[in-house]
C-alpha cells in the first residue's frame, strides 16, 4: 500500500500528517484555519487521497506559517508514498470548471520541484485569509512532493471559485498522475531510469 506519515516541529508549528495515495478520499483534517481545511478536503475529496492531518501553529501572529509548512508537509506524505515513482503514469492534467471559473492545473512527478502560477485575486481577503497565501500553500506543496506544477485560471470573477478550482484541479491531476499503469508496472517512467535531476527525461 503506498501510506506515508510525515511530522514536521518547528518552533512556528507543529503539524503531523498520513497519507493513503490509494484511497477513498477520507479525510480528518484540524489546522485551526476553517478556509485551508476546507481546501485540504476538496483535495482529498477528488484525489481519493486519504487524508489525515493536525496542525498547530502560531495563529496568534498570522496563518503564514501554517499554512506554507502544511503544504510542506502534505507534499512531503505524497512524495514518501510514492516511493521511486516505479509505475505511475507520472503526468497529469484537469480543467476545473465552477460557475463562471474555469481552471487549468497540469502535472509532472518529475522529482524536479517548480511552480507556474497564474492565479491573480481581485481581493486581498477570503473571510480573515489572506488571498497571496494560496500561492505559498501550492510552491511548498510543489516544492516538497518533487512535482513540476502548472495552475492557471482561465477566467473568473468570484474569488472562492477562483481558488476552490485550483484545489480540486490539483486533486484531479494528482489522482491521475499517481496512477499505476498495468502496462509498466515495475518501470519507472523515465529513460534515465529514475526520476529528479536536471533533464527532463
Amino acid at each position: 500500500m503506498r501510506t506515508a506519515s510525515v511530522e514536521r516541529n518547528t518552533k512556528e508549528t507543529q503539524i503531523s500528517a498520513t497519507v493513503k495515495v490509494d484511497g477513498m478520499g477520507a479525510y480528518d483534517i484540524e489546522t485551526g484555519i476553517g478556509y485551508l481545511d476546507h481546501m485540504l478536503q476538496l483535495l482529498s475529496r477528488h484525489s481519493l487521497i486519504d487524508l489525515t492531518l493536525k496542525a498547530k501553529g502560531d495563529l496568534h501572529i498570522d496563518y503564514h506559517h501554517t499554512v506554507e509548512d502544511t503544504g510542506y508537509v502534505v507534499g512531503e506524505a505524497i512524495a514518501k508514498a510514492l516511493g521511486d515513482r516505479r509505475g505511475i503514469t507520472r503526468y497529469g492534467h484537469a480543467y476545473i470548471p465552477m460557475d463562471e471559473t474555469l481552471s487549468r492545473v497540469s502535472l509532472d512527478i518529475s522529482g524536479r520541484p517548480y511552480l507556474v502560477w497564474k492565479v491573480e485575486f481581485t481581493q486581498n481577503k477570503l473571510g480573515d485569509f489572506d488571498t497571496e497565501l494560496f500561492k505559498e500553500f501550492f510552491q511548498a506543496f510543489a516544492q516538497a512532493a518533487g512535482i513540476t506544477l502548472h495552475v492557471e485560471t482561465l477566467y473568473c470573477t468570484n474569488n472562492h471559485h477562483r481558488i476552490e478550482s485550483c484545489f480540486k484541479g490539483l486533486a484531479r491531476a494528482l489522482k491521475m498522475a499517481m496512477a499505476l499503469d498495468p502496462r509498466s508496472a515495475d518501470s519507472i517512467p523515465s529513460t534515465k531510469g529514475s526520476l529528479g535531476g536536471a533533464d527532463g527525461s
